[in-house]
C-alpha cells in the first residue's frame, strides 16, 4: 500500500511557540505524513529564525519571502528593499504571505495595496507563485489581482503566468471560482472542521483539484485539537474532514492535494 504524502503550503514553525519542542514538532509531522512544510515570510524581525529553521531542516522546511500586509507600516519601502535583496540570494518556493489586511488596522490600506502589486511583480520576475492573506479584504485583494492580469504584464495559470494560493481562504463558493477562473488554488486548513462552517460548503462545490492543505500553524488549530497550537502533524484531520465533506478517501484528498502543491511550487516528486 502506498505511503500517504501531505504538503503543508502555510506553517509558522519559526514561531516562538516552537521554541521548546522544534525537533520533535518536526518528528511528530513526518510520522504523520507531512513531507515538506511552506514558511511564509512575515517582515525583517522573522527573517533569521526562517532561515535558520530551513538551513537546519533543509529536506521538509522550504521558505517563502514576502512582507505580511499587517507589517506594512511608515517604513514599508524600506521592508520591502529588504526582501527585494533577499530575493535575489535566496532560494525561495513563493511571495508570500502578502496581500491585504483590514481587520488589525486600516491606517495604512494604501500602502498594503501598494506593496501588494509590487509583491506581484515580484512574483513575475522570479517566476513564484504568490501565497495571499485576505483577512476582511478578500474582494479587494481579488480586485488587484485582476487589475495586475488585465494590464497584460502576465497571463493567469500555473504555465508560465500569475498563480499561487489564497491561503486561509475566507469566502463562498461564487468567490471561490472566481479566484479559480484567475489560475490560483485555495488554501484550506482547520477551519473547515469547525461546527457549522462555511467552508464545508465551499469545498463541497469545487473540485479538488483546486485546492492545497494548509494547517497556518501555530494558529487555526482543526477540530478536535481546537484550543491547541496548531502543527503540521494535525493535516491528516483536516484531509479527513474535506473527504467526509466530499465522500472520498483521505488518501484521495492526501494524493491530490499534494500533487496540486508539487504543481504550483514546482517540487519534484522525491
Amino acid at each position: 500500500m502506498k505511503e500517504v504524502e501531505y504538503i503543508d503550503t502555510h506553517a509558522h514553525l519559526y514561531l516562538k511557540e516552537f521554541d521548546h519542542d522544534r525537533p520533535e514538532m518536526l518528528a511528530r509531522a513526518l510520522e504523520a505524513g507531512v513531507g515538506k512544510m511552506l514558511l511564509p515570510h512575515i517582515d525583517s524581525r522573522t527573517t533569521g529564525d526562517l532561515f535558520a529553521m530551513c538551513d537546519t531542516w533543509p529536506e521538509c522546511c522550504i521558505p517563502m519571502m514576502g512582507l505580511h500586509p499587517t507589517s506594512v507600516k511608515e517604513n514599508y519601502q524600506e521592508e520591502l528593499a529588504w526582501i527585494e535583496k533577499l530575493l535575489q540570494q535566496r532560494k525561495c518556493c513563493a511571495i508570500g504571505e502578502v496581500g491585504i489586511d483590514l481587520y488589525w488596522d486600516k491606517r495604512f490600506k494604501d500602502e498594503q495595496i501598494d506593496a501588494f502589486r509590487r509583491q506581484i511583480l515580484w512574483a513575475e520576475q522570479y517566476h513564484l507563485p504568490l501565497v495571499i492573506h485576505t483577512r476582511n479584504s478578500l474582494e479587494e485583494a481579488m480586485e488587484v489581482v485582476r487589475k495586475e492580469i488585465s494590464s497584460g504584464t502576465f497571463p493567469t495559470g500555473m504555465a508560465g503566468g500569475m498563480s499561487g494560493v489564497f491561503h486561509c481562504f475566507p469566502g463562498d463558493a461564487d468567490q471561490a471560482w472566481r479566484v479559480i477562473e484567475m489560475g490560483f488554488f485555495l488554501g484550506i486548513g482547520g477551519v473547515v472542521t469547525y461546527k457549522n462552517s462555511a467552508m464545508a460548503r465551499v469545498v463541497e462545490a469545487i473540485p479538488l483539484d483546486y485546492i492545497v492543505l494548509e494547517t497556518d500553524a501555530p494558529f487555526l488549530p482543526p477540530h478536535p485539537k481546537r484550543g491547541q497550537r496548531n502543527e503540521p502533524s494535525l493535516i491528516p484531520f483536516i484531509a479527513q474532514k474535506i473527504a467526509e465533506i466530499k465522500k472520498i478517501s483521505p488518501e484521495t484528498v492526501a494524493e491530490v492535494t499534494t500533487k496540486n502543491a508539487r504543481a504550483l511550487f514546482l517540487f519534484e516528486a522525491d
